[in-house]
């Protein structure tokens, strides 16, 4: 048997954990650093995978992919994958069966075979350090994903060669590596602001027990997104100076991006930053145009500051869901590298009204959460506490009626394992059969929302209403749907196991599955622990 670890699979950044000897380890590279980018880098007989394909982003940004957890099992036409379209030097199209794939040096890739390159890569680093067999993982999600987004993570996973334990919510996992081992009685809200997701989850934490009171967020907000609204200022500014329209040169606005990411981090410690990108630009002449401008807090503030409010929006939401107001918190838990910038963090503070709890590592508390969950799930040792997990639905579940509209039977935060039940009467004069469409998300009507699944139930034709059929949906404990639909009258039934899909079909993922040599690290074997 090998060895089961904790992995926290984000859009810029990953992080690998494991439990040994009643210890968290986290896996560090062979230059010490904590967290690996998550970006793939394509070369003509290789492939690079973390820092050093960070490093090819601006030499060969058509052969080098980042932020690929945006696009996982994402439909082609869905309006980020068409904006991350139009920013990327790499190719997006549509694949067979309608989900967004990458494109490059004219080989298509999905999503979750980017993402099994950093799943494999991170995996070889633990292997390297711990000298055993990683072949186990509880992998972590935002726990705004849908279903088809948690699939494909599964099959990335299996892709990489790692059994997935556990689809595990990032806020819970923070929540566990916070109070594990710690007998407290807490109500605690997690807020996280990562690369490519925003989550905020309230939980109750009892001893081991911890319990999701609430959750929300938005897959489509994180530093990814404050470092393209600060580049596209910098680019206007640039433009300005140059009078020059840089919108189709790719290279121009990566470089741009790279430097308002670099700020950022500047911007964390500092009031101000420099910055300098001689020969940024060359003209058809063949003169070079460099780029310099101070740009200090206040400014980067009056960008990012959209951003912001969005997030304290989403937390005031969720309390309202939870039927809370700040004065029933009695910890703020930060996670996720956006929350080291001190506009985010000022306005958690604010909203909460208390200052936010820094015992856990916000680059770190995910992956030491789910491994701690590993460990709990293959372990023997009845040495160590076993936590008990109680989560909500992140979507709500409904089914299409008449004019296309959807009828929730479901709401999004309803406690895990539930089951909901409501008759619905035929609208069609004779008609013979009922199709049960059932989907997830909130809009009103059934194209705002996404199909998980349909089935028909036989009905004896008679005048409209005068059938009843009974609809029941029904959601375990690992978040399996099942949907039953009986004719009140005449007893007969139909029904149907939700099983989720990502992007790529059983066959692709079967072929896809990487074997040894498939993927080039970073000196993964020399590696330290702490």
């Amino acid at each position: 048997m090998g060895l089961a670890v904790g992995i926290d699979l984000g859009t810029s950044n990953s992080c690998i954990a494991c439990v040994r000897d009643g210890q968290v380890i986290v896996c560090l590279d062979s230059e010490g650093r904590n967290t690996q980018p998550s970006v793939v880098a394509f070369g003509s007989r290789s492939v690079v995978v973390g820092s050093r394909a960070k490093k090819q982003l601006l030499h060969s940004p058509e052969g080098t992919v980042m932020s690929a957890k945006r696009l996982i099992g994402r439909r082609f036409e869905d309006a980020e994958v068409q904006r991350m379209k139009s920013r990327s030097a790499f190719g997006v199209y549509r694949g067979d069966e309608g989900d967004a794939r990458f494109r490059v040096h004219g080989k298509g890739y999905a999503p979750e075979e980017i993402s099994a390159h950093v799943l494999a890569h991170m995996k070889r680093i633990a292997e390297a350090q711990l000298g055993e067999v990683v072949d186990k993982a509880v992998i972590t999600v935002p726990a705004y994903f849908n279903d088809a987004q948690r699939q494909a993570t599964r099959d990335a996973a299996q892709i990489a060669g790692l059994e997935c334990l556990r689809v595990l919510n990032e806020p819970t996992a923070a929540a566990l590596a916070y109070g594990y081992n710690n007998a407290q009685k807490k109500r605690i809200v997690v807020f996280d602001l990562g690369g490519g997701t925003f989550d905020v989850s309230i939980l109750r934490v009892d001893g081991d027990l911890y319990e999701v009171i609430a959750t929300a967020g938005d897959t489509l907000l994180g530093g990814d997104d404050f470092d393209h609204l600060a580049a596209d200022e910098l680019l206007r500014i640039f433009e300005a100076q140059v009078k020059q329209n840089f919108t189709e040169n790719r290279t121009v606005r990566m470089r741009m991006r790279e430097a308002a990411e670099m700020a950022k981090i500047a911007l964390s410690k500092s009031e101000e930053v420099m910055i300098d990108l001689p020969g940024v630009w060359r003209n058809a002449q063949g003169q070079d145009y460099s780029f310099s401008y101070q740009l200090d807090r206040h400014t980067y503030a009056r960008w990012v500051l959209p951003l912001v409010q969005r997030t304290l929006g989403i937390c005031e939401e969720t309390l309202k869901t939870a039927k809370m107001n700040t004065r029933h918190i009695d910890a703020v838990l930060l996670v996720g590298g956006m929350t080291r910038y001190p506009l985010v963090r000022e306005a958690a503070q604010h909203l909460f009204g208390r200052m936010p709890d820094t015992s856990v590592n916000p680059d770190e508390a995910v992956a030491v959460g789910a491994a701690i969950q590993a460990h709990m799930l293959t372990s023997m040792d009845d040495s160590m506490p076993a936590s008990v997990l109680l989560d909500v639905t992140s979507h709500s579940l409904s089914i299409r009626t008449m004019g296309g509209h959807c009828d929730v039977l479901i709401p999004a935060n309803t406690p895990i394992p539930t089951e909901a039940s409501k008759v619905f009467n035929t609208a069609v004069d004779q008609q013979t059969e009922v199709r049960i469409a059932v989907f997830q998300g909130e809009g009103r009507t059934a194209d705002m929302n996404e199909l998980l699944g349909q089935f028909v139930l036989a009905v004896p034709p008679m005048a409209r209403g005068q059938v009843r059929v009974r609809v029941t949906f029904t959601i375990d404990s690992d978040g399996i749907v099942q949907v039953r639909a009986v004719d009140d009258k005449l007893g007969k039934e139909a029904a149907i196991r939700i099983e989720a899909r990502g992007g790529m079909t059983p066959e692709e993922v079967r072929k896809a599955q990487f074997t040894s040599g498939d993927v080039v690290q970073n000196n993964p074997e020399q590696t330290r622990g702490r």
